[in-house]
């Protein structure tokens, strides 16, 4: 994985509550055993009509809006407990989610693949997609060290555990933080 310490970037508004899993990546898409090619398809249904043509009023392929973070409305990852919503939105190239509700399962999936949730209040959300449905250019500031988000509506604080905060500043998944402790893990089994 990436380290993550700190990200500035545009943000892309999705207002939409109760995003699941299907919806970030459909069921028909889950025949690959490995990450490859999932981002294409993030949001299939959403980003093209049924006639295969792209949607251009979804935010995602809205000219007016980039970025590698999405902000979306509460409660982000509910469903079904498909990893794939986790690798497809990777995928894409985002590196933050910010809502003010994640389903756990959803959550833990995005940690172990490098992408950030981030959970702000409700009244932070609304303040901040609103903000950025009127100004597209505007900036976000994710600084996981601080465990902070800076924006022009203000700042908020948010929760990570303290394991998978490591593991994402040092880019580590679950194997490699073992590996940066050989020395400790063998000086204590050397104790026994």
């Amino acid at each position: 994985m990436e380290k993550f310490t700190k990200l500035t970037s545009r943000a892309i508004p999705l207002p939409t509550e109760n995003i699941d899993t299907d919806q970030i990546i459909p069921a028909r898409f889950l025949k690959a055993t490995d990450k490859l090619g999932f981002g294409d398809n993030v949001f299939r249904d959403w980003r093209f009509h049924k006639d295969g043509n792209i949607n251009q009023d979804f935010a995602l392929n809205n000219p007016t809006y980039s970025g590698s973070i999405l902000v979306a409305g509460d409660n982000f990852g509910c469903g079904s407990s498909r990893e794939h919503a986790a690798w497809a939105l990777v995928g894409y190239g985002l590196k933050v989610i910010v809502s003010s509700f994640f389903a756990d399962i959803f959550k833990g999936n995005a940690l172990n693949n490098g992408l950030l949730p981030v959970q702000v209040s409700e009244k932070f959300l609304k303040k901040l997609l609103a903000h950025l449905e009127e100004n597209p250019t505007s900036e976000v500031t994710i600084n996981l060290e601080e465990q902070t988000i800076e924006t022009e509506v203000g700042t908020n604080s948010f929760k990570i555990n303290t394991y998978k905060k490591t593991c994402m500043m040092n880019g580590y998944d679950d194997i490699d933080f073992l590996i940066s402790n050989k020395d400790k893990i063998n000086a204590f089994e050397a104790t026994l």
